[in-house]
């Protein structure tokens, strides 16, 4: 890593934006720690990431220069597609649409300081949320010399809240779009937005999702049905409605007859890492139908036993993405095991899309383990129903017997129930 000279200010990187934190953040940063600020920002489809508008933005605000990346192809095919291949979600919800970005703007954020010669990085996450776990254990797997700055956690930090960095940007005069009235923490890209703060705040209080971007309310959602028919190579979208489409023009048209017909509004309290409990909204429209439909896929390729194991490892690698530790041997061990998977994870699912609801509505591949005959009521050459005695038989064998050896020793509870004569 190059050293500053004696007459040359020490360079940090910093995670930019251009919201309400990270804008305060460079001329604070400037002014506790005489250094040079370099942003950074990464586009990954949030929809507002104007690259010259947010160069000239960061500059404005102080920072000697400002880099924009456009990462959104990288960040769905390395990030976001194998978490779908993987069945990944949070507490059996959360389609983790914050948590994997995070480890690839870090990433990129520790290559441009190597580049730059920059001796530490910094971020604009909180000392109460995930994201300053998944930033800070990216940085300490990739360039563990790196020193980092958290605002949000340095004793120079005197900012107790986001009103009162409202404040801060006012007198300085540095441009925001927040305001004290709706002052809803927002982190936005191609696969998702989510919403925090304000009303949210108060799980017993309902909102009027006045904050929704890229979906309809179910209210507002059309009262007709749509279709929509998704078709899958090894695990991964590759067209829809018949037409191949790249991973950013796929999930755009997903996101758009997704958010129409209101799929993907999630509204959740979860279990941050750190130990609290908070409540936020998603807007997740086209991962939401990727993960039905991938769902779909898998009930009729994957035998019982691959599912079953699948099933079970998906809970491991959610946490393992929302824990910010991307960059681990276990996940990608784990993406070994899911790759195999993958394999015969081939074919179309056609949804149908209403008011909130994805609901299945045919799916087909030429790996389908689904036996028409097999699978209806029957009689057909390759399955007796009589073996079926002696299966439940042997497969019940244990209870039979701990029931005959313990006797009236085998004090079962029936509960309230009664015999009426």
């Amino acid at each position: 890593m190059k050293k500053a000279s004696k007459d040359q200010k020490k360079k940090v990187v910093l995670a930019y934006s251009g919201g309400l934190d990270t804008s305060v953040i460079i001329p604070w940063l400037k002014e506790n720690y005489d250094c040079e600020v370099i942003a950074f920002a990464a586009d990954l489809g949030q929809g507002d990431c104007d690259a010259p508008a947010l160069k000239k933005k960061a500059i404005a605000t102080g920072a000697s220069k400002c880099y924009v990346l456009d990462l959104r192809k990288e960040f769905l095919e390395d990030y976001v597609w194998p978490t779908v291949r993987a069945g990944a979600k949070y507490e059996g919800t959360y389609l983790l649409g914050t948590s994997f970005a995070r480890p690839l703007i870090a990433k990129y954020q520790v290559l441009i300081a190597q580049q730059e010669g920059a001796y530490a990085v910094s971020h604009g996450a909180t000392g109460k949320g995930n994201d300053q776990v998944r930033f800070e254990l990216t940085y300490a797997a990739l360039d563990p010399t790196l020193v980092v700055i958290a605002p949000w956690k340095d004793p120079k930090w005197e900012f107790h809240s986001r009103e009162a960095m409202v404040d801060y940007a006012a007198k300085r005069k540095i441009p925001i779009t927040v305001t004290k009235k709706k002052i809803y923490s927002e982190d936005g890209n191609l696969w998702h937005l989510s919403h925090e703060g304000g009303i949210l705040e108060q799980p017993d209080l309902e909102h009027k999702y006045d904050m929704l971007k890229l979906s309809n309310t179910y209210e507002s959602a059309p009262n007709k049905p749509a279709h929509v028919t998704i078709s899958f190579d090894k695990g991964t979208p590759v067209a829809v409605n018949g037409k191949k489409l790249g991973p950013v023009e796929l999930l755009e048209f997903l996101n758009k007859i997704g958010g129409e017909h209101a799929c993907g509004l999630l509204d959740i309290v979860e279990n941050r890492l750190v130990g609290l409990k908070s409540r936020g909204v998603y807007e997740t429209p086209g991962g939401t139908l990727l993960y039905k439909a991938h769902e779909c896929l898998e009930q009729i390729v994957l035998d019982k036993e691959t599912l079953f194991e699948k099933q079970k490892m998906s809970m491991t690698y959610a946490n393992l993405v929302y824990n910010g530790q991307w960059f681990t041997p276990l996940r990608q061990a784990m993406d070994a095991f899911i790759a195999e998977t993958q394999k015969v994870v081939t074919g179309d699912v056609t949804l149908k899309l209403y008011k909130g609801n994805v609901i299945p509505a045919g799916m087909k591949s030429p790996f389908s383990l689904y036996d028409m005959d097999l699978g209806g009521f029957s009689d057909v050459e390759m399955y007796d129903q009589k073996d079926a005695t002696g299966f439940i038989h042997c497969f019940g064998l244990p209870m039979k017997t701990r029931a005959l050896l313990l006797g009236k020793k085998n004090n079962v509870d029936f509960g309230s129930t009664k015999i009426i004569k």
